[in-house]
């Protein structure tokens, strides 16, 4: 099997089936794969609409919802591909942007993560590589601070590279990733929401893999920023997404607190 197609629904049924739909819709001519949704306990009713549309995806329900992270690692668990696809369901496939994104990754055995150029639903340029954040990176992001650091925040999400070519990079948003099998492509479970991406990138550079951003590889991401919907200083008390970005920002820098990573994209 080349290719273990991965996507975890949570009540995000109508945009899983058009996720789904740019799948099949693919030039996979000559690539095997195989499609594996994994429903985190959602009330969507979508496993029985899946059997009558696409039997041919392997669907898997979790009696929880674990969380991002933890629920592509059961659809891993339970994949047989050299690499793996990880989809979020509000995406859209360019044709050719599996193809592009797997042909690049057999050609170069360094790299253990590429990801595709985002793009927002009017075909905008989606900021989706950026650097390793700093400690504070978050807490500028979130607050009142980013009108005061914007330098910070251009040179954190990479504002002034043209995104037009191809380049090795911190980490890419979590949206899609082609990922090499390998010990360290699985998620790590501690982080329920957010910073997943972060660490999966992190984890790949240690072990000696490059991640890169493909431009030539384009999907649409019609992205929703949840956690920052709330005013920073409720955020807190009245967000409960917000809280989860706040806890994993937290677990990230004490993971890492003693590890320096073993790049520098600060060019």
């Amino acid at each position: 099997m080349d290719i273990s197609i991965i996507i975890v629904n949570y009540n995000t049924a109508v945009k899983t089936l058009a996720c789904l739909e740019s799948v099949f819709n693919s030039d996979l001519e000559g690539i095997s794969f195989e499609v594996i949704v994994v429903d985190n306990n959602s009330k969507d009713n979508l496993g029985p609409i899946l059997k009558d549309k696409y039997p041919q995806v392997k669907f898997i329900e979790s009696l929880k919802n674990v969380g991002m992270g933890e629920g592509n690692n059961i659809a891993i668990n339970n994949s047989e591909g050299e690499y793996i696809l990880i989809l979020n369901p509000d995406t859209v496939l360019f044709n050719s942007a599996i193809r592009i994104m797997y042909s690049y990754l057999k050609l170069y055995s360094d790299v253990g993560i590429v990801g595709p150029k985002l793009l927002n639903p009017d075909k905008s340029l989606q900021y989706s590589c950026s650097r390793f954040p700093k400690c504070y990176t978050p807490i500028i992001r979130r607050t009142f601070l980013n009108h005061y650091f914007k330098k910070h925040i251009s040179w954190f999400m990479m504002h002034h590279f043209s995104h037009a070519e191809i380049k090795e990079v911190d980490w890419l948003m979590g949206s899609c990733l082609l990922v090499r099998r390998s010990n360290w492509s699985k998620f790590d479970k501690r982080f329920f929401m957010y910073f997943e991406d972060i660490d999966l990138c992190r984890r790949a550079w240690h072990n000696g893999y490059k991640v890169v951003y493909l431009p030539q590889a384009k999907v649409i991401h019609d992205h929703q920023r949840a956690s920052a919907k709330v005013v920073w200083y409720l955020a807190l008390f009245k967000n409960k997404i917000a809280r989860e970005h706040i806890k994993s920002w937290f677990k990230y820098f004490y993971k890492w607190k003693m590890q320096k990573p073993k790049i520098d994209n600060n060019n």
